[in-house]
């Protein structure tokens, strides 16, 4: 029997290939610090204030970025402070800019080179990409988790944080890839972080960009619910579920399954740890 060297060689390659474009997502969390990502709603205590005692307590500083709302100016009396205030906390900034210039100077950065903890308000992600992306304040985001702090966000401050930003397309939030408006801060990688799942009936949207993106894990966060992220895995607070969209066909027809609140899941395994 005679082989085509070149033939065999080839055959390998497509199968290497193939393996590899439908390897596992690698996805990671932060290697110091820890992000709570939340599904937009009203968040308890048991979501605000873990971010609170993250940060180090109410008189830690934190450092609050309202851009995602898509307003020109956001004062002291900003609503954006009300939650953290009736929580107790006394060290609160508000850090807002559309213009990228400023975001990307040192007088702008300067406060979240003192904070402990940075939070994203909801909105439209857009709006937080126009204005930080690839900017000494997305550096700084980084750096303030490199030094063991917090960040946090719901809604578009949720669906920011990861490396594949879902639903960023400047004409609506219906649409759930959007070219141009792709690519999130970056804070876990290897995933995209959809919100407002079971309000909005998006439950099975994520299937899409998994599909789209093997290389993804899709997150899907419901109302007044979050999830606490560290380097190799996350827990689930609050009061929804969360959407685990992994490509594998599921029992309800789609490609994902649910964790509840005190589930756990492994990163690296990319399996639920859940308490039940």
């Amino acid at each position: 029997m005679s082989f085509n060297l070149r033939s065999v060689a080839l055959a390998a390659a497509v199968l290497l290939f193939g393996a590899a474009a439908h390897a596992a997502p690698v996805v990671k969390g932060p290697e110091h610090g820890t992000l709570i990502i939340a599904g937009g709603g009203k968040l308890g205590p048991e979501i605000l204030g873990r971010f609170i005692n993250l940060a180090g307590g109410p008189s830690a500083e934190i450092v609050v970025i309202p851009t995602a709302g898509g307003e020109a100016k956001y004062g002291p009396d900003c609503d954006c402070l009300k939650i953290f205030k009736e929580l107790g906390a006394t060290h609160l900034t508000i850090l807002h800019t559309t213009d990228r210039k400023e975001a990307d100077s040192e007088a702008f950065v300067a406060p979240l080179k003192r904070a402990k903890a940075v939070w994203f308000v909801g909105g439209r992600q857009w709006h937080l990409v126009d204005s930080y992306l690839s900017t000494r304040t997305e550096t700084e985001i980084h750096n303030l988790l490199a030094r063991g702090g917090v960040a946090g966000g719901t809604s578009a401050g949720a669906s920011i944080q990861a490396s594949y930003m879902v639903r960023g397309a400047k004409a609506g939030n219906e649409v759930l890839m959007a070219p141009g408006y792709e690519q999130g801060f970056g804070l876990i990688t290897g995933a995209g972080v959809d919100q407002h799942v079971t309000a909005r009936h998006r439950e099975g949207d994520l299937d899409a960009l998994v599909k789209a993106h093997p290389d993804l894990l899709g997150i899907g966060i419901d109302q007044s619910t979050a999830i606490e992220v560290k380097r190799d895995s996350f827990k689930v607070l609050g009061a929804g579920h969360v959407f685990i969209h992994d490509g594998k066909e599921q029992p309800n027809g789609g490609h994902y399954y649910l964790l509840g609140a005190g589930d756990g899941f492994d990163l690296t395994t990319l399996t639920s740890t859940a308490k039940r």
